[in-house]
């Protein structure tokens, strides 16, 4: 045991460690900087309830951080550890069906779990997805090689995959429909799977999903929502729209406007006191923006950008195909919902009520995204293990 936690120590990834910390206390700061006049005024509570809460969830994400560490990733593959993830899965799912919550506010996303506060299924649905898919097309690699495969083969990730994609969309929640989809791409692209099969396999799982999605939409004609339909039309224009759908985008770009080059300093947001709605989750970059200006938007990119490339470089470097398929996935998912809630802020696509990784307020988003950083940093630290051992 010493000799493993020597190992350990000596292999460690101290700055994707580090990366991570310097994000989630930049986010804790401006959670509590942001949300001061939304927890006096609409939750009627002390100005540091979210603050307080995000210290509590941050406790919570670093034990996840440091059990995922040191956990080897290879178990992942494990037949048994994936059916119980699987049926994790299948319950999240199913309670948030039955008895979620947020259809008050256009999304029925979270779960309540007594002493624990909420919960969404769909955070940990990525997390899932990653894992599962490079699970499964690891066993076909060790049996024979891509070039064999066929798509029929690799029904069960295919289905399973449109389930969870199917169940997100029951819920209304089109953000995390989009990262799922992106998230599937990137695992099977980096799988070592040869090109035409790759289309194949896509073509597979268009043609199911197409026809399960068709049926989700009969059966459920509310997906395109008034509220959904407004943000399509306010992006295009949204001060058109500034007294309505337009509302939020509109004092976003006030707020970005306002900062300059150096802000209006830490706490000084004009925006948070009650223009701005939700400035402690999606549009957090905005009140960033305001209160400490380009350098500070310079920072939070400059963090996750560093580990997109980490999570990147590690697959490129890596002999393993599921090392390479998981640290290609976790990559993904803080690109693709990076560059989502980017989008929605700056009015570069329309609005999805995607929170920004590791800064934005939330409980389940930030303990999942631990869990996804511990696993990569054990992977790391297996391939620098492995590229010593080819040196020696």
């Amino acid at each position: 045991m010493n000799k493993y936690l020597k190992r350990y120590a000596q292999n460690f990834d101290y700055p994707l460690f580090f990366t991570v910390l310097m994000l989630s206390l930049i986010g804790l700061v401006m959670i509590y900087s942001s949300s001061m006049m939304v927890a006096i005024v609409i939750e009627e509570q002390a100005p540091d309830h979210f603050y307080v809460r995000q210290v509590k969830n941050l406790i919570v994400a670093f034990l996840a951080f440091a059990v995922a560490a040191f956990f080897p990733y290879k178990h992942y593959a494990n037949k048994n550890i994936m059916l119980l993830l699987t049926v994790v899965l299948v319950v999240l799912f199913t309670w948030v069906k039955v008895n979620g919550v947020g259809a008050e506010i256009g999304s029925q996303s979270w779960i309540k779990v007594p002493g624990l506060g909420s919960f969404q299924p769909s955070e940990y649905a990525k997390l899932f997805i990653i894992l599962y898919f490079a699970a499964a097309f690891y066993r076909k690699a060790q049996k024979y090689t891509f070039e064999k495969l066929q798509p029929t083969e690799i029904f069960y990730p295919i289905f399973l995959w449109i389930l969870v994609v199917a169940g997100v969309a029951f819920e209304t929640d089109l953000g995390a429909v989009i990262i799922l989809c992106g998230i599937a791409v990137s695992v099977v692209a980096a799988s070592g799977i040869p090109f035409k099969t790759f289309w194949k396999f896509f073509g597979v799982l268009g043609a199911f999903g197409g026809v399960i999605l068709g049926i989700l939409f009969t059966l459920k004609g509310d997906i395109l929502t008034d509220s959904r339909v407004g943000r399509i039309k306010s992006y295009i224009n949204p001060f058109d729209y500034e007294d309505g759908s337009g509302h939020q985008v509109v004092n976003g770009y006030y707020a970005i406007g306002g900062g300059g080059l150096e802000g209006r300093g830490l706490g000084q947001s004009i925006q948070k006191l009650g223009y701005l709605p939700e400035p402690h989750t999606d549009f957090i970059m905005a009140i960033i923006m305001e209160e400490l200006g380009i350098w500070g938007v310079l920072i939070v990119l400059g963090g996750l950008g560093f580990i997109v490339y980490k999570g990147l470089s590690i697959a490129l470097r890596t002999k393993d195909p599921l090392a390479r398929m998981i640290a290609a996935g976790i990559a993904s998912w803080i690109g693709f919902q990076s560059f989502i809630n980017l989008g929605g802020v700056t009015g570069l696509i329309p609005l999805t009520g995607v929170t920004l990784p590791f800064i934005s307020y939330g409980g389940t988003s930030i303990i999942m995204l631990s869990l996804a950083m511990g696993i990569l940093v054990n992977i790391s630290m297996f391939e620098k293990v492995e590229r010593k051992k080819s040196i020696s």
